[in-house]
């Protein structure tokens, strides 16, 4: 009895787990939608252009004031203090000058609300630090642009891959029906002793590794399904199924221009580059003396927020930072190299990105030359299956011969929609790389 309640336990919760497996199609219209709103690496790198924006906006206190409002109170007996206070707070009288008092006096209270303002003039080094934090917000506005683009790519490759994955499913699930009747057929051919047993195990074999074949296919298409609904940020537990069938892409949009320099990514790399130069500038600056202008608003009373007595102050100070133990020559030796080594990295990717580009052209002629070919072969090896089957059947081809055919035409189908699959990787892959 237990152990029949474990297996109806153990059928439910398969049952139940096969329940969990939601199955339903999807567009790629729908796939890149999807993805360019819930991506985590899009939101991601959404959030460093974010970051960036957010420190070329700190930058602009390089020209603009700082004003602070503080309010303070005490109480003290110190001579010295207590004199200046009473001083503050305009309420000094002659009695105030006896020594006895000025030695020794009586305890007093003093509170000030007190309004500052710095106002930077001249500071020629945070002119380039706010130049280059532009800049930088700028690569990384253009970095979050071409992330989009290539997580966009990436989802549209991932789609590729699961419509082929279905084809593969679909290419081996016919050939697992075919392979099983044809085991069938030779069985009787085998025992009416029309057949030796040799290929009666070879019917069996090829039976056997079709079934095999068909198993990875649909663990593949389960990964390609998984990945798709990752891409989208969805619930694990989702299985896609493409609307369309994987097709050979219209050729209306092969042709590209090959230029490279309006791309984003490159555009960002210049952005980076000029970042560092802007920085390099920057510490040069330093050597540069600096002119802010201050003032302050000043209350005082002997009561909390009170405003009995005011005062103000305002001025301009110039600095200069005369020597500060090498330390700016080393900084500005450091901006150098840095400032060369991002030219030299953007002169490196530029000539990458042609590279990459030269060969994505390559293998899209490549793609579009053996799809030609592969349809030739599918529809020769369709056509010589078809003839071996039926001659097969009236008792004038070997089983090894039909089984050999039979394997082929299931290749070339396979082969075929890998190289439908290559053509349209290709092609998006050129659009990929001449996006601008």
């Amino acid at each position: 009895m237990k152990k029949l309640i474990a297996i109806a336990f153990l059928g439910a919760l398969l049952q139940q787990g096969a329940v969990a497996q939601e199955h339903r199609l999807i567009s790629l219209n729908e796939v890149l939608a999807k993805v360019q709103e819930a991506n985590t690496n899009i939101r991601i790198s959404g959030l460093e252009a974010d970051v960036a924006k957010a420190d070329y906006g700190m930058s602009s206190a390089v020209f603009l004031p700082n004003v602070s409002i503080s309010h303070t109170g005490f109480t003290t007996t110190n001579p010295l203090t207590a004199f200046g206070s009473k001083l503050n707070q305009e309420v000094i009288t002659q009695a105030d000058f006896n020594p006895q008092l000025l030695n020794d006096p009586n305890n007093i209270e003093n509170f000030a609300t007190i309004v500052s303002v710095q106002q930077p003039l001249i500071n020629v080094d945070g002119f380039y630090r706010r130049k280059a934090a532009k800049s930088t917000f700028e690569a990384k506005e253009l970095q979050f642009k071409r992330t989009k683009e290539y997580i966009n790519f990436e989802a549209h490759n991932a789609y590729m891959q699961l419509q082929l994955a279905y084809k593969m499913v679909a290419v081996l699930t016919k050939a697992d029906r075919t392979a099983k009747a044809n085991k069938k057929q030779t069985k009787d051919y085998y025992d009416q002793g029309l057949i030796q047993k040799a290929d009666w195990l070879m019917a069996q074999v090829r039976a056997s590794e079709v079934n095999d074949q068909l198993r990875q296919a649909k663990s593949n298409l389960q990964n390609a399904s998984d990945y798709l609904g990752f891409l989208m940020n969805a619930d694990p537990g989702t299985g896609y199924e493409p609307q369309a069938e994987l097709l050979p892409t219209p050729t209306e949009t092969e042709e590209r221009s090959a230029t490279l320099e309006n791309r984003a990514d490159i555009k960002a790399m210049q952005k980076a580059a000029a970042a560092h130069t802007a920085n390099y500038r920057a510490e040069k600056m330093t050597f540069l003396p600096r002119l802010n202008a201050f003032g302050s608003y000043e209350l005082y009373d002997q009561d909390v927020f009170g405003t009995n007595a005011e005062g103000y102050t305002f001025g301009a100070s110039l600095s200069w930072d005369i020597f500060k133990g090498a330390q700016r020559f080393a900084q500005t030796k450091k901006g150098k190299a840095e400032a060369d080594k991002a030219e030299l990295q953007l002169a490196e990717y530029r000539s990458k990105s042609i590279m990459e580009l030269q060969r994505a052209q390559r293998l899209l002629a490549d793609a579009k030359s053996k799809l030609s070919s592969s349809e030739l072969a599918l529809e020769q090896a369709e056509e010589t299956l078809q003839i071996r089957t039926n001659r097969y059947k009236e008792g004038l081809e070997k089983t090894t011969d039909l089984l050999m055919t039979e394997t082929r035409y299931v290749q070339q189908e396979l082969a075929y929609y890998q190289t439908v699959y290559e053509y349209n990787y290709a092609k998006a892959y050129q659009s990929f790389l001449t996006k601008e």
